[in-house]
């Protein structure tokens, strides 16, 4: 039986299944989402659809494909519905949940339904537009807003917000709640910011201009959950089997799931009412602390524990946590890092909280999240996640913290490469190549050469790496380097 609007009925009510009614199909358009990717379809629309189910948002979307990768077909024949599969370990117990999500009543593509995608802005019933059209979306281009359809985000965007405020001939009721989800600081600012200057590029009226920036409200926000996209096809049949239909474009997800939203104004947080439903919706005035929790302890602690992890011989994130060794590492990682991070706008309670969600998530037998995928531009990460942390650890407690020092050892022993004949660079664990896909692994290759027996100062100190010259820690470098000689006479 083949998932569609016709066997909602015929669904087995006992069948572990959370599915809509009837009357859920029929909701108003109230959202516009730029965008179909898992992420969004696992997060956003899972919160609509739940809030619907409780007769609370009452509130579908037209979903809006912008570019040309990946077929929808199979989404679209589904009559929009897809099954999203909740897998993983929430206050360390084993969740395995199914959701029948309707919240998408269309999808449109804007390359052949542009005038469709306009014929939204009319809608008085729309309040929402949600993206994620990846980080490289929301960026400033020389766009003509009257193009079929605009080459950026940005310019279609605009081009539907021209087309409302025509529309309803600038009716200050009628602008609406942006929320991008790209994952870029303060990207609600940013859009607003890009919009406004294209809309002075391509010489729209000043009194457009205005009701963009005082009657529309661009919310910052942070997401965070994991979706990893389809279950494997071992997965996709036995589900079939369990549930009694077939899903073209199941989807999986880990339990935990965020999304902070900066809603300031009553008006906004009124028009966000799926937010009563779910504790992962988060409206607050300042989202910072949210964006620190995530980058410092669960960033963080992946990156410090990266190449501790692999070096050992541990390849996934799971089986480091199962590990008892690596497993007592991570734990004091974290609390070097919650005695950190935590202060006036972090409660040493909060961050404890969040670090226990993070154990939970990295303990997932469902999702097998390789070491060596973390280390992709590892030295980037480091310098963005983890000096701060070490730099601020020093300044709060004048120590060294001690697990974030053997993190930063084993980074370096990580990126000890050699040079292959096409260009690239390999490390070697237990006999065995590994690849290092980092920009910078020709720099740290030539500041190993240049002293292979103690490259540890060298290192430390090179700025152009880290912002700072991490020497003037007091401590550091001898701590590091005692991590490394001994992981050094230990593999010799």
């Amino acid at each position: 039986m083949q998932l569609s609007e016709s066997i909602i009925d015929n669904l087995e009510p006992e069948v572990n299944l959370q599915y809509p009614s009837r009357e859920n199909l029929k909701l108003p358009e109230k959202v516009l989402q730029f965008g179909t990717g898992a992420l969004l379809r696992g997060l956003p629309d899972y919160f609509f659809d739940k809030a619907n189910r409780k007769n609370i948002f009452n509130g579908r979307v037209v979903m809006v494909k912008s570019t040309n990768q990946g077929s929808i077909q199979d989404l679209i024949a589904q009559n929009n519905l897809y099954t999203l599969c909740v897998r993983g370990i929430e206050d360390d117990k084993e969740i395995k949940e199914n959701y029948l999500n309707s919240a998408t009543s269309r999808i449109l593509i804007a390359k052949n339904q542009w005038q469709e995608v306009l014929d939204c802005a009319s809608n008085e019933d729309l309040k929402i537009v949600v993206s994620n059209t990846t980080e490289v979306g929301i960026q400033l281009m020389d766009d003509n807003i009257h193009d079929a359809p605009p080459k950026s985000f940005p310019g279609k965007l605009l081009a539907f917000l021209y087309a409302r405020y025509e529309a309803f001939s600038g009716d200050e009721s009628k602008g609406l709640v942006i929320i991008p989800t790209e994952l870029i600081i303060d990207n609600g600012d940013k859009l607003k910011e890009i919009l406004v200057l294209l809309a002075q590029q391509n010489e729209l009226e000043e009194e457009f201009i205005q009701w963009l920036k005082n009657c529309n409200h661009f919310c910052n926000s942070l997401v965070d959950r994991i979706v990893p996209g389809a279950p494997d096809e071992k997965e996709k049949k036995a589900l079939k089997k369990e549930l009694g239909y077939c899903d073209q474009y199941m989807i999986k997800a880990e339990p935990y799931r965020l999304w902070a939203i900066e809603a300031k104004e009553k008006k906004v947080r009124d028009i966000l009412s799926f937010a009563e439903v779910d504790k992962g919706v988060i409206l607050a005035d300042d989202i910072s602390k949210y964006r620190t929790l995530k980058i410092r302890l669960l960033n963080g602690t992946h990156t410090f524990s990266c190449a501790l992890a692999y070096l050992s011989g541990l390849d996934t994130v799971r089986e480091a946590m199962m590990d008892e060794d690596m497993g007592d590492f991570i734990q004091d990682l974290m609390d070097e890092i919650i005695n950190t991070i935590s202060g006036e706008d972090i409660s040493r309670r909060e961050a404890r909280i969040f670090a226990n969600e993070v154990a939970d998530r990295f303990r997932n037998p469902f999702n097998i999240h390789k070491w060596l995928s973390i280390s992709v531009q590892y030295t980037s990460k480091v310098k963005m996640r983890n000096v701060p942390l070490i730099v601020n650890y020093s300044k709060k407690f004048r120590a060294v913290p001690k697990a974030m020092a053997k993190g930063l050892a084993a980074y370096i022993l990580f990126m000890c490469s050699e040079k292959q004949p096409d260009g690239t660079f390999v490390g070697t664990r237990e006999k065995e190549n590994y690849p290092i896909k980092d920009d910078l692994s020709g720099k740290l290759y030539d500041l190993w050469k240049q002293d292979p027996n103690d490259p540890v100062e060298a290192i430390l100190s090179d700025v152009s790496l880290w912002g700072t010259d991490l020497t003037k820690i007091n401590g550091l470098v001898n701590s590091v380097r005692k991590h490394v000689f001994q992981c050094l006479k230990a593999h010799h």
